[in-house]
């Protein structure tokens, strides 16, 4: 069977259609979010708060979600983990209460981080090309093809996910729906969207392990019972020869973040519309990193070591330059860069464990993105706010430029500390 044939296999296909309807309440969900919190507290200081319920659930939640995702069947945690954020997304806004809404979205941060890296070990069953005899075979190209489907379901659905949150405000209006309701309805939806997610899991009839899979899972798991957690996944000299390339491109991308309404509205005078393209811009970026996927050389090490200077370059240009034309298409080169770095070390990971080694690395990839990307933008947004208030000027240059271009250089040498398994020093 050929790529074409196994990408386009019923259980694959339900699994992103899957992601891409659950991802889509996920971005609705998170600006409505922002937006709560700013209309409870009307503090800038509590919207960034927000950023802090992507970081502590990473930091506190991975152990749990390592044991979860090492002792349980990646349907039963998927299922089970689509079912209770349903639950919980409802509830989220049904109190207008700062501490309310702040909880329930930690808990839903919480349940994701168990949800991702059983996905994403089901992801080289769902495409093995003898999974009917028992096997669990795959090729690289394909499966690094099969990966960046997935993360695009995530990505690509940014700029609908703020489409729909604004049609959503914009109809509220006209409605006459005031006070907190209005997010009532967001949260709703993207309640629904979660329980879309359910009912496509709930038709994949198996996600592994395979019987192949199975025998060395078994076998782990009894020695997990007393060896097994989640900071055993960085003795794993694997999975310390990618982590380091995963941290840095989410300070890239948290930097940016971060910084970006800033850098796009007081640097280069671009305005909110201006914003929208650069977001827009972006995906663009990552849907040709998705297209060159299959066209790629060399080792998936090399492949995340060479995105990731390039991310870096990237950063610091448009930071150093301070140009309109050049932050637009420095945008779509970094959208490309991401996705050629994320996608290859998942693969990596995928295809140099199995059993409760890889979903214990998966485990570790989601925790060091959300971590990175949230500490990273919670860093540069500060770093941004002293310069401002001190008055400073860092060689000529506005606090949010002279930070954005300084991410974009420690990006670059963090590409060193990218090596590969033999290269990783021992624990």
């Amino acid at each position: 069977m050929g790529v074409k044939g196994r990408l386009n296999r019923p259980e694959f296909r339900r699994l992103i259609v899957g992601q891409t309807v659950s991802s889509l309440g996920d971005w609705m969900g998170t600006l409505a979010l922002m937006y709560f919190v700013l209309a409870l507290s009307g503090s800038t200081t509590a919207v960034g708060g927000v950023l802090v319920l992507r970081l502590l659930p990473s930091a506190l939640g991975a152990p749990v979600a390592a044991r979860v995702v090492t002792r349980w069947r990646r349907r039963s945690v998927m299922l089970t983990s689509d079912l209770v954020r349903v639950g919980m997304a409802v509830v989220l806004p049904v109190v207008p209460s700062l501490w309310w809404v702040y909880f329930w979205a930690f808990m839903i941060e919480v349940v994701g981080l168990m949800f991702l890296p059983a996905r994403d070990a089901a992801i080289p069953f769902l495409i093995g090309e003898g999974r009917e005899e028992g096997k669990d075979d795959h090729d690289t190209g394909t499966l690094e093809l099969a990966n960046g489907i997935t993360m695009a379901t995530s990505y690509g659905m940014i700029p609908f996910g703020a489409g729909m949150f604004g049609l959503i405000l914009w109809v509220s209006e006209r409605a006459g729906w005031g006070g907190h309701w209005r997010y009532v309805v967001v949260f709703w939806l993207d309640a629904l969207t979660y329980l879309a997610s359910w009912l496509a899991v709930r038709a994949i009839p198996d996600l592994g392990p395979g019987p192949g899979e199975k025998a060395a899972m078994e076998r782990d798991e009894r020695e997990a019972r007393e060896e097994h957690g989640f900071v055993n996944a960085l003795k794993l000299r694997v999975v310390r020869s990618v982590l380091p390339g995963i941290a840095v491109v989410a300070l890239g991308l948290g930097a940016l973040f971060s910084l970006g309404v800033v850098f796009v509205k007081g640097v280069i005078n671009a305005g909110q519309v201006g914003f929208g393209v650069l977001v827009v811009c972006f995906g663009i970026g990552a849907i040709i990193g998705l297209l060159l996927l299959h066209r790629k050389t060399g080792s998936l090490l090399t492949q995340v070591r060479a995105a990731t200077a390039v991310q870096g370059v990237v950063i610091a240009s448009m930071g150093g330059l301070a140009s309109e034309p050049w932050s637009f298409v420095g945008a779509v080169l970094f959208g490309a860069a991401a996705t050629s770095a994320l996608v290859g070390g998942i693969t990596y990971l995928q295809e140099s464990l199995g059993g409760v080694d890889r979903n214990l690395a998966l485990t570790a990839f989601h925790s060091v993105l959300r971590f990175g990307l949230a500490l990273a933008a919670l860093l540069a947004g500060a770093a941004a706010d002293l310069l401002k208030e001190a008055g400073e000027r860092p060689l000529g240059m506005v606090p949010a430029q002279f930070v954005l271009m300084l991410s974009g250089l420690v990006v670059l040498a963090g590409t060193f500390l990218i090596k590969s398994p033999e290269e990783a020093a021992p624990t």
